[in-house]
């Protein structure tokens, strides 16, 4: 009597007996699932409020492009074409826009978030480099409206990775964290369960068996007892029988002497 789902070794399961710390092992499954489904819903709700925020980044997105090529199209409009050759040589040294990697811990899942900003001014192009001719000859209030816009579309842009990259961690945890809850209901806790009826079925035969024996031993034990008994009152029944037939010897012995004996007959005897 053996399955693909129980243990394997009976005997030293049966040997050792801990059917206490067999019976704990599905509280600990049944904890572990429960901390899991907390995990799964703790995730969701997180992962849902990323989803409203994706769609309000996209919406935004869209407004912030549509609005940086408009800026586009007004400052080479009034700066005219010399423009794009102006910012290229405007163009020196180091970007100064920088992203910056952080880590959020939800539930024990690292999600990246990621921050844009400048490195010597604000992001929104209000403090600009002192190396910036564009817009000198004319038409500089289009080009900076044109610079804020689209460092406001950059700015969206970044936000809208990092709440992507957040998105598609936290669906990546969210699947594992439910295919561990499913693997945890349908398969681990089902087998040790029949593993458990397994060794407690083995446990409670082994228990039968052996008061079996016991009975079968304490059976032979009486059957001996009173097997002695018997034989020694036999004997003591014997060895009194034999005392009261000697006795009746000695008793016959010396009536026949008396008989024998002429000299000593009493008168008063008729023989």
């Amino acid at each position: 009597m053996c399955s693909t789902n129980t243990v394997d070794d009976t005997g030293q399961l049966l040997r050792t007996k801990k059917k206490k710390s067999v019976s704990s092992s599905p509280a600990s499954i049944f904890c572990n699932q429960r901390w899991l489904k907390k995990k799964s819903d703790a995730l969701t709700v997180k992962f849902r409020a990323i989803l409203k925020r994706i769609v309000s980044a996209k919406d935004a997105m869209g407004d912030a492009m549509r609005g940086a090529s408009l800026s586009l199209a007004e400052a080479l409009y009034v700066a005219g074409a010399p423009l794009r050759h102006v910012v290229q040589q405007s163009v020196s040294g180091p970007a100064r826009l920088r992203v910056r990697a952080h880590q959020d811990n939800i539930a024990g899942v690292r999600l990246p978030r990621f921050e844009s900003f400048l490195a010597d001014g604000d992001l929104a192009g209000r403090s600009p480099p002192a190396t910036s001719l564009a817009g000198l000859a004319g038409g500089g209030q289009q080009v900076a409206a044109c610079r804020a816009a689209h460092a406001r579309a950059l700015e969206v842009l970044v936000e809208l990775a990092s709440l992507q990259t957040s998105f598609l961690t936290l669906d990546e945890a969210i699947k594992t964290t439910n295919r561990r809850v499913n693997a945890l209901e349908n398969v681990v806790k089902p087998r040790l369960e029949n593993t458990i009826a397994y060794i407690r079925g083995e446990l409670d035969e082994h228990e039968r068996e052996e008061f079996f024996r016991l009975k079968k031993i304490q059976g032979y034990k009486q059957r001996e007892l009173e097997r002695q008994k018997e034989a020694a009152r036999r004997y003591a029944e014997e060895k009194a029988a034999g005392e009261v037939m000697l006795k009746r010897g000695v008793s016959m012995g010396t009536a026949e002497s008396m008989l024998e004996n002429g000299d000593d007959r009493d008168e008063d005897i008729i023989f």
